[in-house]
């Protein structure tokens, strides 16, 4: 199994989640069960299955996190040195095919959205770029199997 990183925002992300579905989305899931059990025969009782199927979505995210936070290496800030691109490395790359300036943060694939310029150190993307350095010029290989070229302008 590939080690599991996450950042120090992605760590606290991730405790802030856990604490909201202990505090709020549990109880909220335990009145719901205690509701729909006076309702009586649970055999037919739609509602509380539903309140159950919730109940087991909320504890299963809960022992995710938690397995998560336990086994994934934290990188910290001072972990990172600018010199190459690392996990928690800021890289800003250009795609001169298309002529587009592009940034990403690597992060562990636990807080992968590459929506948000987040991106695993285990894509393609990440994969090309981990070890780099400025200047540097990586080639990235899609899933379909076609190629493409990025410059590393920054890493922060």
């Amino acid at each position: 199994m590939a080690e599991l990183y996450i950042t120090e925002e992605g760590k606290k992300e991730k405790e802030e989640r856990l604490e909201y579905l202990k505090t709020v989305r549990r109880p909220d899931v335990l009145e719901k069960l205690k509701v729909a059990r006076e309702y009586g025969d649970l055999s037919e009782n739609s509602e509380y299955e539903a309140a159950r199927a919730e109940q087991a979505r909320v504890e299963t995210e809960i022992n995710t996190i938690e397995e998560t936070l336990r086994l994934a290496k934290i990188v910290s800030a001072a972990d990172i040195n600018n010199s190459s691109v690392h996990v928690g490395s800021t890289v800003k790359v250009l795609d001169e095919e298309m002529d587009e300036k592009i940034e990403y943060k690597i992060v562990g694939t636990i807080e992968s959205d590459p929506d948000r310029g987040l991106i695993s150190n285990e894509s393609p993307i990440g994969k090309a770029l981990l070890g780099k350095k400025k200047n540097d010029r990586v080639q990235v290989a899609t899933p379909s199997g076609e190629k493409y070229e990025l410059k590393i302008l920054s890493i922060s």
